[in-house]
C-alpha cells in the first residue's frame, strides 16, 4: 500500500510543476505578443537645412527722455489760468498758462506817452533848427547858436529811440504772459495753480516728451570689444507692440564699476507710445553666419547622455547626441551630431527612446486647409 501511495503523491507533484511551467510560458508569450504589437508614437518631422542666421546679443535697459522740459515763468506776474492738467497730451506751441498782463499794459501806455512827448519836442526842434540855419545864412545869429540847436535835435532823436526801445521791451515782456509748450508730449506735473504769484524762473509745469528718447543698454564687459557705433540694434518696450530699428550711437568710455557692464547708447526719434523711464530690450546684430543647421527647440530633448535629437529612418527613431550653438527665434543651432538633410522628429520627441517605433501624424495646418477646401 505504501509504494502505491508514494506513486500517487509523486504523480501529483509532477502535475503541479507542469501546470506552473505552462502558466509561466503562457505569460511570457503574452508579454512578447504585447511587445510585438506595441503602437508607434505619432510624431511630426522636419528636414535639417543650412540657412543664414544673425549673430546677436540681447540686453535689457531703460529709456531716457532727451527733451523733458520744465516750463518756467519768464516774467513776474500772477497766474490767471493754467490751461492744462496732469497727464494731458499737448502739442508744441499749445497755450499752457496765462499770466496777468495788467502791469505791462500800464507800463506800455506810460512808455508810449513818453514816445509821443519826445516826438512833439523833436518836431518843434526840427523847425527851430531849420529857421536858425536860415538866420545864420543872413548873418542874423551866430553859427554857434545854430550848432547848439542842432545838437539838441540829435539828443531828442536819441531820446526818442530809447523811448521806443522801452516800449518794445515792455511789449516783449507782455507777450511772455502767454506761456506756450516748447515741445509736444504729456504733462508730467502741474507745479502751480490759478491765482498763484510766480517770479522769473519759477516752474509752472513739467512736460515729458517722446519725440527724442535715448536707450541705455548694459552689455557684459567680455563682449565689449565686439560692440561699436553703427551696429544695427532692434528695440522693444513692454508698453508698445512696435519694434524700432536703430543703430548704436555711442558707447560710454568707462565700464560701469558696480555691474562691470558697457553702456551702449541708441537714440530713438518720434516713437509714439514710447515713454521715458520704461524698460527696453535691445538686440544688437553683431554679424551674420551664412550657413547654420537650425532645428526647432521642441526637437531637442535632454537625456542622461546629454542633448539629443531623434533621426527618423523608416518607421523608427534613432537617438543622436548633439552639440548645440545659438538659440534664436524658437530655433537651435546644431553644431555636431547630425548632417544636412537628416529627418528629425519635432512634435513627440520627448516621448521617444532609441529605436522607438514612430508614425507620421497629419500636419494640423494641412488638415485644416483640406477641411476648408472641402
Amino acid at each position: 500500500m505504501m509504494p502505491q501511495k508514494n506513486s500517487i503523491l509523486l504523480i501529483s507533484l509532477l502535475s503541479i510543476m507542469l501546470l506552473g511551467c505552462g502558466s509561466e510560458n503562457a505569460g511570457k508569450a503574452k508579454k512578447d505578443g504585447e511587445k510585438n504589437t506595441q503602437k508607434p508614437t505619432l510624431v511630426t518631422v522636419t528636414t535639417i537645412k543650412n540657412q543664414p542666421i544673425e549673430i546677436t546679443e540681447e540686453s535689457v535697459g531703460s529709456l531716457e527722455g532727451l527733451t523733458n522740459p520744465t516750463v518756467s515763468a519768464e516774467v513776474a506776474a500772477r497766474i490767471v489760468k493754467i490751461h492744462v492738467s496732469t497727464g494731458q497730451t499737448i502739442k508744441q506751441g499749445q497755450l499752457i498758462a496765462t499770466l496777468d498782463a495788467t502791469d505791462f499794459s500800464m507800463q506800455r501806455n506810460e512808455a508810449q506817452a513818453e514816445v509821443a512827448r519826445i516826438e512833439a519836442l523833436l518836431n518843434n526842434q526840427a523847425k527851430t533848427v531849420e529857421r536858425n540855419l536860415a538866420l545864420v545864412s543872413k548873418k542874423f545869429i551866430s553859427q554857434n547858436a545854430a550848432d547848439n540847436d542842432t545838437a539838441q535835435q540829435l539828443a531828442l532823436k536819441e531820446q526818442l529811440a530809447g523811448a521806443k526801445a522801452r516800449v518794445a521791451s515792455i511789449m516783449h515782456s507782455s507777450s511772455k504772459t502767454a506761456v506756450y509748450a516748447p515741445s509736444s508730449g504729456k504733462v508730467e506735473k502741474k507745479i502751480v495753480d490759478d491765482g498763484e504769484f510766480v517770479r522769473i524762473g519759477d516752474p509752472i509745469v513739467q512736460i515729458v516728451s517722446s519725440q527724442r528718447l535715448r536707450a541705455h543698454l548694459p552689455f557684459p564687459e567680455h563682449i565689449g570689444a565686439k560692440l561699436k557705433p553703427g551696429l544695427k540694434v532692434r528695440l522693444n518696450t513692454p508698453i508698445s507692440d512696435r519694434t524700432i530699428e536703430a543703430v548704436i550711437h555711442e558707447l560710454k568710455p568707462m565700464i560701469t564699476e558696480g555691474s562691470r557692464t558697457v553702456d551702449v547708447i541708441a537714440d530713438i526719434v518720434d516713437a509714439p507710445g514710447w515713454q521715458a523711464g520704461a524698460s527696453v530690450t535691445g538686440t544688437v546684430v553683431l554679424g551674420t553666419q551664412t550657413a547654420a543647421m537650425m532645428v526647432p527647440e521642441q526637437s531637442l530633448v535632454l537625456r542622461p547622455a546629454g542633448d539629443v535629437v531623434y533621426i527618423m529612418r523608416g518607421n523608427k527613431a534613432y537617438q543622436a547626441i548633439v552639440k548645440t550653438g545659438v538659440h534664436q527665434n524658437g530655433l537651435v543651432e546644431i553644431i555636431d551630431g547630425v548632417t544636412e538633410n537628416d529627418t528629425i522628429v519635432v512634435d513627440g520627441a520627448g516621448f521617444l527612446t532609441d529605436k522607438a517605433l514612430v508614425k507620421l501624424s497629419v500636419n494640423p495646418t494641412q488638415a485644416h486647409t483640406k477641411k476648408v477646401k472641402n
